[in-house]
């Protein structure tokens, strides 16, 4: 099974083309702080710093997660990564070929592809799960190992079923055994701890 996770953002990325430039697309693969609409059961939300470690990975921008269709690549220069106080900021310099136009830029310009999506895999120990107040079960994730691609999609690539649900899965048990909530009274009187010394 693969552990490869997949993400998308509604309302995200734009196309824009100067006179003689080539044709540029940017966009946000994620946003951060922002909960995710229930997947499979619970609610994910991306930290601030998350991908700290991956900007420097060889990331393909590929439409629709299809390698069929690379748009551009970190290693080639036609992929620029950054992240800003919005999310993981992407800026692509499309291949000017027929297909890309037809299949992609003309598409968002017109606004029939207006969402984006990221593939990555997450930390050892890069996640956490909790429940809200309102007793949804919330998976936190705040390091990524690896980041494979950012792409303009048509619908929303949400999960596979990879390492979140099995991540939930250890989480159940957890919460079930009695660990979790040891783990939340730990993590509270450390946070108390820091309080009081004002860290």
């Amino acid at each position: 099974m693969s552990d490869i996770e997949k993400r998308s953002y509604g309302g995200e990325i734009r196309a824009a083309q100067d006179d003689g430039e080539p044709t540029r697309i940017v966009g946000y693969g994620s946003v951060f702080d922002t909960l995710s609409e229930v997947i499979f059961g619970f609610r994910e939300i991306i930290k601030p710093g998350a991908f700290d470690n991956v900007l420097g990975d060889d990331v393909r921008a590929l439409f629709n997660h299809d390698p069929n269709f690379i748009l551009g690549r970190s290693a080639a220069g036609t992929l620029a990564l950054s992240v800003d106080d919005k999310g993981l900021r992407y800026e692509i310099t499309a291949p000017e070929t027929q297909t890309i136009r037809d299949l992609v830029i003309a598409p968002m310009q017109r606004g029939d592809i207006s969402q984006s999506s990221f593939a990555f895999r997450i930390a050892r120990d890069g996640d956490d799960w909790y429940q809200d107040d309102d007793g949804v079960l919330i998976h936190e994730i705040y390091q990524v190992s690896r980041l494979f691609d950012v792409s303009p999609v048509t619908y929303p690539a949400y999960q596979q079923a990879g390492s979140s649900v099995r991540s939930m899965q250890a989480w159940q048990e957890a919460h079930d055994s009695g660990a979790m909530k040891k783990a939340v009274n730990q993590r509270m009187a450390r946070e108390r701890v820091m309080r009081l010394l004002n860290i």
